[in-house]
């Protein structure tokens, strides 16, 4: 179990982070969103150990997370981070990198690791190939391998998809997320993106002025976003009556007292986003064929 207990940070007196609380349960994905400069990033650091705290304590089990005052050597054991930078080794293959730190002492089942972690972050054609030839999504993958190669009970995550092609990314994100559960680790990741989160995370977390706003479920967050921060993760969103609605809770229908002015179509494959103009405001709702500009529609809400 993770225990984050009332930690505060700062960098030269600027407040980053502020008064955090949470628990991360064995096993649990955790996803943090937040926008640029929330401190996501940062929560990550700080849960390694890379700074010290002003304020607070976080604890795996029964152990204490210290940062550098403390500790010779940032990190732990159990505990691995992957950041957006990567600190490989160039001039060796795939399967060296992710197998350097394993034992020499047993040989096969060094190999059978690796072989296993190369076939999670689907590498298996570009295990002899020196990374320094990779792309910078290949290179990302193999991060992610090394991190995992000693088994951590915790993993850090941060971006971890970041630099993956677009039509790789969800078979990737399948496998390693899988693997993380199958093997009960402990997952945070920061992200901004939504598909890193829907179908994974167990809760989000949602930083906002340095501070959690909101911990709960995807699922739940999505039906009551609450802000329009959080509106805005899940996709396009509009605010009416004093109500976040997203744009595919807006349907066409025959008679309504909202009536907009088509003023845009954009095409996104299996429907429309249409942009229009209600009382002077722009709003957006999806829509199954093109809309012709300056045409009246009648709009309902279905949550």
């Amino acid at each position: 179990m993770l225990h984050v207990k009332n930690i505060t940070f700062s960098y030269n007196k600027t407040s980053v982070l502020k008064s955090l609380y949470f628990d991360a349960k064995p096993g649990e994905n955790i996803a943090i969103i937040g926008e640029s400069g929330s401190g996501k990033s940062t929560l990550l650091k700080v849960l390694y150990g890379e700074y010290d705290l002003n304020e607070g304590h976080v604890f795996w089990k029964d152990k204490e997370i210290l940062g550098p005052k403390f500790n010779l050597v940032v990190g732990y054991d159990f505990m691995k981070y992957v950041a957006q930078e990567f600190d490989l080794m160039p001039f060796i293959t795939v399967e060296e990198n992710i197998g350097k730190f394993l034992s020499r002492f047993y040989p096969e089942e060094k190999q059978m690791r690796t072989d296993e972690l190369i076939k999670v972050v689907e590498l298996e054609a570009f295990a002899k190939t020196k990374v320094k030839t990779l792309s910078g999504g290949q290179k990302q993958r193999v991060a992610l391998a090394r991190a995992l190669a000693k088994q951590p009970e915790i993993i850090l995550l941060d971006e971890p998809f970041s630099h993956i092609d677009n039509f790789k990314k969800q078979s990737l994100r399948r496998s390693v997320f899988k693997y993380l559960k199958d093997k009960n680790i402990t997952c945070l990741v920061a992200t901004h993106d939504k598909e890193d989160v829907l179908g994974f995370a167990d809760k989000m977390i949602v930083l906002d002025d340095n501070k959690i706003i909101k911990n709960d479920s995807p699922e739940t967050l999505y039906k009551n976003p609450e802000t329009p921060l959080i509106a805005s993760f899940f996709g396009e969103f509009n605010a009416i009556n004093n109500n976040l609605v997203y744009a595919n809770q807006l349907k066409v229908v025959k008679t309504s007292n909202l009536k907009a002015n088509v003023t845009q179509s954009y095409f996104k494959g299996n429907h429309y986003l249409i942009q229009a103009n209600l009382d002077g405001n722009n709003i957006f709702f999806e829509h199954h064929s093109n809309l012709k500009k300056g045409k009246i529609v009648a709009l309902k809400i279905e949550v």
